[in-house]
């Protein structure tokens, strides 16, 4: 696959196209030394988003497009829209995208089979309610008119119903199906054999039928299903709305100079691109020219816009104000921010949080227990209920199996981490998994790092202190040539202080790193290693005394301090301070305010650490840890009975964020980071803890009114339908008012639910 720029012929590595290298359609781009060809730019651009990839035959996979998934049971998927196979619900598209233009194919075919059940179910209730109507004539046009209503129009719920029947997995549509097809079934056999009943049945040579019940409960039934996709359909709103803010196009600036627009699938890695006034910004890139400011409100949830000049990271999606900017390509496709956060939001929309584990033991026990109830009521009417018994054991037992179906029950939860989850995205909170935001409401300590979390992130050399027998510009030669090889913070710091010196910078060769310790390889054909004094002292340096105590010095300033050596030979110092980030005061005391427990773990020295604890008032500090270090402190919180949450954005925090009861990651970090933890904040700063911690109490307070209201509801409305006041008031509980009633408890749970939409998370 691979193809050498002097190759006469070449294949493109993505479709496998025969490409002439001297003229490739689609460009060039060059890989690990070798320069490979395309046929057409999208595959340039889908080769330059994961080349690795392409080049071991196993490309990143793009979203599951056109599969459909159960937000009950998560578990369900398949290729287009159905019926999950257990709870009978709807299913939804995994990948929501801004082609689905309007509504689903399900919605408009209950939309018909709701309009005809309409019209003529009507003529059919009024033809039940008005005493002169009566007589054969009256029962066969009743029968005639439902007969479409109930086969037709309820078809969907027949045939879930039989499917869960044949699974044995009972759900809401089994209750249906029964009610609806009993009160049917009976009507049509009196109807047309009347004479199979007893004289006892049979008034003027007639029997009683209830077709009327039973085409009223199918387009009550429809009308529910209809109301609450279209609510479930409003839920998808904050995936769509992010999914929105990706332009279609971007404006690409070639190497000659020349400016075209092209769809955004043709932007490769390093292309530049160049965002004008107004215009949204296309892919995640740094600005290499120009300057602007960007809103970055529908991304990150901060309403004021942020200055952009060169070297700034732009975030695609964003909005561009007044100036001019070119950025270069540095993610694109599904690399980018916004699809990440697409992607989390959709993952954590079909999780499942543990408290839907009540949701789940009830229902497997509710509907037998619904079906033997319903079974009750038709004996005992049937046994002591005053004439016509037959009748009103029918009409009480199907008003029981009707009332009760579980709807409402099955959707508390889902329907609440669905809208909680899209709320939380709007404003820069990415729930990974319901479960996280559960966990979230219960935590009572936060642990934190310093760097990238407490701190800026974006730390500058403040001092250069060599050894008498080195020179300045050696000691920073060598520590930026090590630094290249890292991702630490530290390393931008010290490549930007050499870079500013115009330093030409030795090879470096058999880099290495030891997490929260130091870096070491072979600069200049020399052993060289960079670090805290352990990591130095560990590898055979010996620091002098004097170096030790303006370290210590510095350390008490706030500073961070790290050692360079080269050869075995101690070569000097470096000074580095990282800013305090403006908002990490007032987020710590509101977060203390909420009864929050504050410890800091740092990797820095305890000096560092503690001058920077100081500035923010917090009394516990652990400092000088590995990232081992840092997981046993969170498991030794654990232990003690605290519910942990740890705040991190580094490499070094990632088994810290695995261990906490809920990791939350910093989306200013780390890709490692925001893999281990459950929560990512994409503004960066601890007031998205604030705003996460406030989404949790609010998804799981709605969740635990929607319980409450299902729960409520089936407790009190089995034992009417029952006929419980018949008794003492003489009230009976009329199957059509038990499916109105069904409808409406359905509605109230994702009404309520759809109310996170407007929680303030501040």
């Amino acid at each position: 696959m691979t193809v050498e720029t002097s190759a006469p012929a070449a294949r493109d590595p993505v479709c496998g196209m025969s490409v002439d290298p001297a003229a490739p359609k689609g460009g060039s781009y060059a890989h690990a030394g070798t320069t490979y060809f395309f046929c057409n730019p999208k595959c340039r651009a889908r080769f330059s988003a994961d080349p690795e990839g392409y080049l071991s035959g196993k490309p990143r996979p793009k979203a599951a497009a056109g599969r459909y998934g159960c937000p009950m049971d998560p578990q369900i998927e398949q290729d287009g829209p159905g019926a999950c196979p257990i709870c009978g619900m709807a299913l939804e598209p995994l990948s929501p995208s801004l082609e689905e233009t309007g509504p689903d194919p399900e919605y408009l075919d209950l939309r018909r089979r709701f309009a005809v059940g309409v019209t003529l179910s009507l003529p059919v209730l009024l033809l039940g309610m008005i005493p002169i109507f009566h007589g054969s004539a009256v029962a066969w046009a009743q029968g005639i008119l439902s007969t479409p209503v109930v086969l037709w129009g309820g078809l969907p719920f027949f045939e879930r119903g039989f499917a869960s029947l044949k699974t044995l997995r009972f759900n809401m549509f089994t209750l249906i199906a029964l009610g609806v097809g009993i009160s049917y079934s009976y009507s049509l056999i009196a109807l047309l054999a009347p004479g199979l009943f007893p004289p006892s049945l049979r008034h003027e040579g007639l029997v009683a039928v209830y077709f009327e019940p039973a085409a009223v409960i199918t387009v009550l039934v429809l009308l529910g299903q209809l109301l609450e996709l279209r609510a479930r359909a409003r839920t998808r709103g904050a995936l769509k709305a992010l999914l929105g803010l990706r332009p279609r196009t971007a404006r690409l600036v070639r190497p000659d100079g020349r400016e075209e627009d092209a769809p955004i699938e043709h932007v490769a890695l390093g292309d530049l691109v160049r965002v004008r006034p107004g215009e949204k910004v296309p892919v995640d890139g740094a600005v290499v020219q120009g300057q602007s400011s960007v809103d970055e409100s529908l991304v990150t949830g901060e309403p004021l816009p942020v200055e952009k000049g060169p070297g700034a990271k732009v975030t695609g999606g964003t909005q561009n104000g007044h100036g001019s900017f070119v950025l270069r390509a540095e993610r694109i496709g599904e690399g980018t921010l916004l699809a990440q956060i697409v992607r989390l939001v959709a993952e954590a929309q079909r999780s499942r949080a543990p408290i839907q584990g009540i949701t789940d033991r009830v229902s497997g026990i509710f509907v037998p227990t619904v079906v033997f109830a319903s079974a009750l009521t038709f004996a005992v009417w049937s046994l002591v209920g005053p004439e016509p018994r037959v009748a009103y054991a029918l009409v009480n037992a199907v008003a029981v199996l009707v009332i009760a179906c579980p709807c409402a029950l099955g959707l508390a939860t889902p329907m609440a981490i669905l809208v909680g989850t899209g709320r939380g995205a709007s404003a820069g909170v990415l729930v990974r998994n319901a479960e996280a935001l559960e966990r979230l409401e219960k935590i009572d300590t936060l642990a934190v790092d310093k760097t990238g979390t407490l701190t800026e992130g974006r730390p500058r050399v403040e001092a250069i202190e060599p050894t008498a027998g080195a020179g300045a510009g050696e000691l920073l030669a060598v520590a930026a040539a090590l630094e290249r090889g890292s991702e630490h913070p530290l390393a931008s710091a010290i490549g930007k202080a050499a870079e500013d010196r115009a330093l030409a910078l030795p090879p470096l060769a058999g880099f290495g790193a030891e997490p929260g310790r130091g870096i070491f390889g072979e600069v200049g054909g020399l052993s060289a290693a960079l670090g805290s004094q352990p990591f130095l002292q560990a590898r055979g340096v010996a620091l002098p005394e004097a170096a030790l105590a303006r370290a210590g010095a510095l350390r008490a300033e706030g500073h961070g301090v790290v050692f360079v050596a080269r050869g075995g030979v101690y070569l000097g110092l470096l000074s580095v301070t990282d800013p305090v980030k403006e908002s990490a005061a007032p987020a710590l005391a509101a977060l203390r305010a909420r009864g929050l427990r504050i410890v800091m773990l740092s990797g820095d020295a305890r000096a560092t650490a503690e001058a920077v604890a100081k500035r923010l008032g917090i009394d516990e500090t652990l400092a000088e840890l590995s990232p081992a270090q840092k997981a046993e402190a969170v498991a030794r919180l654990r232990a003690e009975g605290r519910r942990v949450a740890m705040a991190g954005d580094g490499v070094n925090d990632a088994p810290a964020l695995a261990a906490a009861e809920v990791g939350v990651a910093m989306g200013t970090g780390t890709d490692v980071a925001m893999g281990s933890a459950g929560i990512t904040l994409v503004t960066g700063d601890l007031r998205g803890v604030l705003r996460a911690l406030a989404l949790s109490r609010a998804t799981m307070r709605n969740v635990r009114q929607n319980l409450f209201f299902a729960f409520v509801y089936n407790g009190l409305g089995v034992p009417l339908a029952a006929g419980v006041l018949y008794p003492f008031f003489g009230l009976l509980l009329s199957p059509m008012i038990a499916a109105a009633a069904m409808s409406f408890s359905s509605l109230s749970v994702v009404t309520n639910a759809l109310r996170l939409r407007l929680a303030r998370l501040d």
